[in-house]
This record gives C-alpha cells, structure tokens and sequence, in this order.
C-alpha cells in the first residue's frame, strides 16, 4: 500500500509552515530558518515545502508580508478609533498601538525592523505595497494636521534629490501625501522605534519597570513639538 502524502494530512500546509517558521525564529533566531528543519517539524518531505515557497528566501518574503501586513492592521484600526476630527487623539492612539504590537510580535517587529538576515536578498517590489500601507496610518493622521494648518515644520530639512524617487514610491502607496508629512512621519517613526526596539531587547534607562512611562513622555514630546496648540 502507498505511503499517504502527508502534504493531505496537514490542513492548510502553508500556514502550518509560515506558524512553524515563526516558532523556529523565536526559538533559534531568524537567521538559523531553515526550509529542512520546518520540514522535520512538520514531519514531511522538503520537496513539499517547495509547492509553496521555492526557498528560504521566499518564505522569509512571505513572512515579512504578513508581518507588515499585521503591522498595519493594528495601525489603522488604532488611527481610526477616534474621527478624523482628533488627530492628536488618532496620533497618540497609533504611537501605543505599534508598542503594544511590537512587545506582543517580537519576532515579526524584529525581521521588518531588526538586523537583515545574513544572505537574505529582500524582495522589495513584493514587500513595499504591505510596507508603505502599515506606515499610511501616521502619514495620514500628519497630513491631516498639514491641511488644518497645525502641523509645526519650522526649518524642518528637505528631502534630498538622490531620495526622491523611493519617496515618490512611497507615496504612490500612501495617496500622494505631501512630502512633508512623509518627512515628519518619518522622524516620528525613528523616535518610537528607538525607544521600542531598546524595550524589547531590554536596553532601556531605568525609567521603570517597562518602557510605558518613558515612550509615554516621548509620545507628549512629539505632540508638543509637531503640533501647534
């Protein structure tokens, strides 16, 4: 009697690799995935694995998107909790929702903001539409404090030649928002980023038990110098 395929005896296979390369991250660390070792988790052939993602890279792909994809969700529903009406209540909304996310997914906020892996040749064309949609929330809610005329950018730097045409990337994704608002959301990112990415790999100054009271300030710090009272 044939050996039955395992492939029939996984329900929806490729989530189940996607879920055990996710396990495998966080137990071993991104750069040690490997599409053999998710196959001997899963108790099937490599050559299985390859019907959905061809190599490492592509699943690494694969799980970036879902990743910023996640990411994203998270943002717009924080952003569109209060009209558009408070932008300042939307900012403020969105800033604590990419923390309470990144401290729940550390391993997803590590691989879209983290170290690259070693090897990896990241698939930019696939990854930017999910990429640029998980920043729109910001860009949006600063764009809409730009149209109010509220939006403090007193000597703020331009964007340079050389960078003009990933912006314009960007803001294909995003609505064709002014480049200002790309150049301050992207200032406003770097700060919380900093402050997250040192909590997560628990660098941060004694300001507490976590990193809340801290982000807490910066989050006040950012509203009082981009937005006019």
């Amino acid at each position: 009697m044939a050996r039955p395929i395992r492939k029939e005896q996984i329900p929806h296979l490729q989530e189940a690799i996607k879920d055990t390369a996710w396990r495998l991250i966080a137990e071993f660390g991104a750069p040690a995935l490997s599409l053999r070792a998710i196959a001997r988790e899963l108790n099937i052939t490599a050559p299985a694995i390859y019907n959905y993602f061809p190599d490492r890279d592509a699943l690494v792909t694969a799980l970036t998107i879902d990743a910023f994809t996640s990411f994203g969700d998270v943002q717009l529903k924080a952003r569109d909790s209060f009209p558009e009406t408070e932008p300042l209540a939307r900012l403020q909304a969105i800033g604590l929702a990419y923390r309470s996310w990144a401290l729940s997914y550390p391993q997803r906020y590590h691989l879209i903001f983290g170290t690259p892996i070693p090897g990896y040749e990241q698939q930019q064309m696939e990854i930017i539409p999910s990429a640029t949609r998980s920043i729109s929330a910001l860009v949006s809610v600063i764009e809409d404090i730009r149209v109010a005329g509220k939006l403090k950018t007193e000597n703020f730097p331009v964007v340079q030649p050389e960078f003009e045409a990933q912006l314009s990337t960007m803001k294909t994704c995003t609505r064709n928002y002014h480049i200002l608002s790309h150049g301050v959301a992207l200032i406003v990112w770097t700060r919380v980023h900093g402050l997250v990415s040192l909590e997560i790999g628990g660098r941060l100054p004694p300001f507490g038990l976590t990193g809340e009271v801290l982000y807490d300030y910066e989050m006040q710090s950012i509203a009082k110098q981009f937005i006019k009272e």
